[in-house]
């Protein structure tokens, strides 16, 4: 009999995670890797988030701190919710974890119970389904088709929904498509999901802040009457180019935060002080540098969607925010090539062309493959045309 549980027999590795260390392990190894598979910013922690962590260690901030974050930092959160978002929450009303993922994995946890369901838009983020399975519920995958700029739609929604849903999972800017929902297109998956009074909405809001072409941002919360049933998720991640301060943090229920409260202080407890204090500064402290870094995020969409329309085989549509791209490779998936599928295309690439990225299966979504161009522009340049002269020599 194995020692593993069944549960964890359920579920893979993070895809992502996995390209990210062939990359590094390739790289480690002498071969000029450029990796293209992580979801991290290149560029640095601010110094005023950075001054405000050194200031909370030599003040001795180094304690426990409350199992579901600082008092200052909730009000910090509480604050932005209100100015960014327009949506007012009480401090009973805040969680803040060890980045935005736990705060998803202890909703999850809190929540599901065997057999319940959670509708999930693919291509979707490769832990969503993951995370619903090891806390016992059953991911509801609904494919979004390039055609529908793949979004999920008002009438695909309907038809998920059954008795046995309990969690709509939104996330706008989408990783891996970059895809953003407008504000019409909210409200209309609102007026469906305000006829089913059982269902709960975790809008994955982590990319908020990179987005483009002038589009407003808009959360379901905000612009709907489902506040009260919907865990409104976000963090300093990567808006602020702290990945590795591991915070994240919703507002939602009093109930659901209650529950994820309970299961927080029974798995890491408290995030780190010091990290709590540096996303202190960066929610309060100056945002100007996030614009600049958006249009720094777009220069490279743009220059990265020219190219790949460019190369004989592929076709990408233009993100609307985050640092994504999602190009089809169907058309290079043949006879010829001698590629069956997407998972053999990005094998490939690796193998021939030294560039790393991830597989749209990861996602849910087969025939396309993952592109993060959060890196340099040099990078993306050599990248980009390694990519291209890899696709020509299979044509």
């Amino acid at each position: 009999m194995s020692i593993i549980s069944n549960s964890l027999k359920r579920i893979k590795p993070s895809p992502t995670i996995a390209v990210s260390q062939k990359a590094r392990e390739l790289k480690a190894a002498g071969k000029d890797v450029i990796g293209l598979g992580a979801g991290e910013p290149d560029f640095d922690t601010p110094n005023n988030i950075k001054n405000a962590a050194i200031k909370a260690i030599r003040g001795g901030d180094t304690k426990y701190t409350a199992v579901d974050g600082t008092p200052a930092l909730k009000k910090a959160i509480i604050k932005k919710f209100k100015k960014e978002n327009n949506l007012k929450y009480s401090v009973e009303e805040i969680t803040v974890g060890t980045g935005g993922k736990q705060v998803l994995y202890n909703a999850f946890m809190a929540t599901l119970n065997k057999g319940d369901e959670v509708i999930i838009p693919a291509p979707f983020w490769v832990s969503y389904p993951d995370m619903v399975l090891l806390a016992g519920g059953k991911p509801k995958i609904v494919k979004c088709s390039e055609g529908e700029n793949f979004k999920l739609t008002p009438a695909k929604l309907k038809k998920a929904i059954s008795k046995k849903t309990k969690w709509l999972i939104l996330n706008s800017p989408s990783n891996p498509t970059g895809a953003s929902y407008t504000k019409k297109e909210i409200v209309k998956l609102s007026k469906i999901l305000a006829k089913h009074k059982k269902i709960h909405i975790l809008s994955d809001d982590i990319y908020e802040h990179i987005s483009y072409d002038k589009s407003k941002y808009f959360t379901i919360a905000q612009v709907s009457n489902l506040k009260n049933r919907t865990l409104t998720m976000n963090g300093v991640s990567k808006s602020y180019a702290m990945t590795g301060w591991r915070i994240g943090y919703a507002g939602g229920p009093k109930e659901i935060i209650k529950a994820i409260r309970k299961v927080q202080s029974q798995s890491t407890s408290n995030p780190s002080s010091i990290s709590q204090a540096a996303a202190v500064e960066a929610l309060n402290g100056t945002q100007s540098f996030i614009k600049t870094r958006s249009k720094e995020f777009k220069k490279r969409r743009d220059f990265v969607v020219k190219s790949l329309n460019n190369i004989k085989g592929v076709n990408c549509l233009t993100p609307d925010g985050a640092f994504y791209v999602f190009p089809s490779c169907k058309k290079l998936l043949n006879k010829k090539t001698k590629l069956k599928t997407d998972s053999e295309f990005v094998e490939k690439l690796l193998e021939k062309a030294n560039v790393a990225v991830v597989q749209g299966s990861a996602f849910g979504l087969p025939g396309y493959f993952r592109i993060s161009y959060a890196t340099s522009m040099q990078k993306l340049k050599v990248a980009m045309e390694r990519i291209k002269s890899f696709c020509n020599n299979l044509n």
